[in-house]
């Protein structure tokens, strides 16, 4: 337990706005190994790139035990803090995440994910539905004594789709921010957002920690740090790389 907590401390540390830490998502315990031998401070999985490496779709498709199981190696494989993408919770209702948080705590998981997407439908929870989610996610990781990074996850844009109005959102993402903060979250995931002039208003309005997706036309790590940002993720980027790298090797051989 006592590791545990340390490798939650540092975790949490970690999230300094303008001095961002950089997670390089991976997906099983062999990518664990390469990433964590190049020098990260922590680890992270990316739940699209975990479930289609185990022939699933994203979306809590991936059975939650198996999804426990591929955690389980990755702490075993790596001495950093680990932390993972749950998704929505894998839970119906707080009890149910509650009962998920516990048991990833169990297995040595110093952080998670929990984003506001309710899975199977094209559809938010509410903001208050979401903290009670949240509440019960910090409620079990405090029965346990360990102080676990919760990194409250909003899908405001992304269910708005590319033509969303940034400014419109925003008042929204900053709602939940608050809400979700008050509930017992430690950072603020707001992926599909790119906009520089949002990414620093949210960075300097947030009373968490701001996380940003890198994409193929994100601002650069370096312009990130600019604007406040604390944590950088790379989501499913790694694994397509590594896919791409695959595929065309591949190709070489048998075409």
């Amino acid at each position: 337990m006592d590791d545990r907590i340390g490798k939650a401390t540092a975790f949490k540390s970690f999230h300094v706005k303008g001095d961002p830490l950089v997670l390089y998502n991976i997906w099983d315990a062999g990518s664990a190994r390469v990433v964590a031998d190049a020098g990260a401070k922590a680890i992270a999985t990316g739940s699209w790139s975990v479930a289609v490496a185990n022939g699933f779709r994203d979306g809590e498709v991936l059975p939650l035990e198996m999804a426990l199981q591929n955690l389980q190696r990755i702490v075993n494989t790596v001495d950093l803090p680990v932390s993972i993408d749950l998704e929505s919770g894998y839970g119906e209702g707080p009890s149910g995440v509650a009962d998920t948080v516990t048991r990833v705590i169990g297995l040595g998981a110093v952080g998670f994910n929990l984003e506001d997407q309710i899975m199977g439908a094209n559809a938010l929870y509410d903001a208050r539905e979401q903290s009670a989610r949240i509440e019960a996610a910090r409620e079990a990781a405090d029965v346990l004594k360990v102080p676990v990074f919760i990194n409250a996850r909003t899908d405001v844009f992304i269910q708005a789709g590319s033509s969303a109005q940034v400014d419109i959102l925003m008042s929204e993402v900053l709602e939940r921010a608050k809400a979700y903060h008050q509930a017992g979250a430690d950072g603020f995931f707001v992926p599909a957002l790119g906009d520089e002039a949002a990414i620093e208003n949210l960075c300097n309005v947030s009373p968490l920690p701001v996380n940003i997706m890198m994409r193929p036309n994100s601002p650069s790590r370096e312009r990130l740090s600019e604007l406040g940002v604390a944590r950088i993720s790379h989501g499913p980027g790694p694994y397509r790389a590594v896919m791409e790298t695959l595929g065309a090797a591949a190709k070489s051989i048998y075409l």
